[in-house]
């Protein structure tokens, strides 16, 4: 460490400040700000003395750092005071996972009435085991010494809840008995999962002789010539982003984000543009999107 880093204004302006709370006379601080150079002798013995040492006499570098530990100790108490302290690893409520929880108790019971099971996921069995299947890889996590994981199973129940009812983080918690955070976690994960895994099965990129088939439907079932897709915009309402002024507020008077979709004349989608701010017109995000500066 080079003592020479150490002799700028401010540091000078810092350890005057620090050694005159320390009881060091006035004239003193005035000639050790001159030459850095300090008598043992001009100082009452503190336990600042080795700090002082240190910085103003420009001893080895072993001692700064001695100094900053005995800092840190002095510190630590002070920094550890004001955090919050967790009172427990999992709360009682939550523990009874496994026994209360909905995935546990309705899951293997809704399988053996399908209508009622396509009530809860608002999908048949079939689809829900053929979705699962495809998706697993990506929601399939490690058990460790704590705790077990989540299996793909709950996951992908709490998604689809969460997706076919809206419900609140804070209702699906009662609900599933899992934290929060957990379900906020398990929704972004398992969407992300299902947006990558089936991306190219379910919506990919439409190629020249797709978009000729496209068109021949628009002719032949609404007599719609030249016709490639029926473009269409949906705002999704969400809770003001903060920081945000007003680029999400839209014309209906509610903040929201725009999901323009472009579908063919099976009402099938071909294109989403998913994410621009509510307050933004459909013609300007479609000239901005891909398909725009493709076309």
């Amino acid at each position: 460490m080079d003592s020479g880093n150490f002799t700028g204004h401010s540091f000078r302006i810092g350890a005057a400040t620090e050694i005159a709370r320390l009881g060091v006379r006035d004239e003193v601080i005035k000639r050790i700000g001159r030459d850095l150079v300090l008598d043992p002798a001009d100082i009452t013995p503190t336990p600042a003395t080795l700090w002082m040492s240190c910085i103003m006499a420009d001893y080895e570098e072993d001692l700064f750092l001695r100094w900053l530990l005995s800092r840190h100790d002095e510190w630590q108490p002070t920094m550890l005071s004001n955090e919050p302290r967790r009172r427990r690893w999992v709360h009682p409520i939550v523990s009874q996972r496994c026994r209360k929880g909905h995935f546990h108790t309705l899951y293997m019971d809704l399988r053996q009435h399908p209508e009622k099971f396509h009530g809860f996921c608002r999908m048949s069995v079939s689809s829900f085991d053929r979705l699962l299947a495809a998706l697993r890889p990506g929601l399939t996590y490690q058990d460790t010494n704590m705790r077990r994981c989540i299996s793909p199973e709950e996951r992908l129940i709490v998604t689809l809840r969460f997706l076919a009812t809206g419900n609140s983080f804070a209702s699906l918690h009662f609900e599933f008995l899992l934290g929060v955070s957990t379900i906020s976690g398990i929704v972004r994960q398992t969407c992300e999962v299902i947006w990558l895994r089936l991306r190219e099965a379910v919506m990919p990129e439409p190629k020249a002789e797709d978009w000729i088939r496209i068109a021949e439907g628009f002719h032949l079932d609404a007599q719609f010539p030249n016709c490639i897709g029926a473009l269409d915009g949906k705002h999704i309402r969400v809770k003001k982003p903060p920081h945000s002024g007003s680029r999400y507020y839209n014309y209906k008077q509610y903040f929201s984000i725009v999901l323009l979709a472009l579908a063919d004349s099976t009402y099938k989608f071909i294109i989403v543009d998913i994410g621009a701010y509510g307050s933004t017109a459909d013609a300007r995000i479609f000239s901005s999107s891909r398909l725009s500066e493709r076309l």
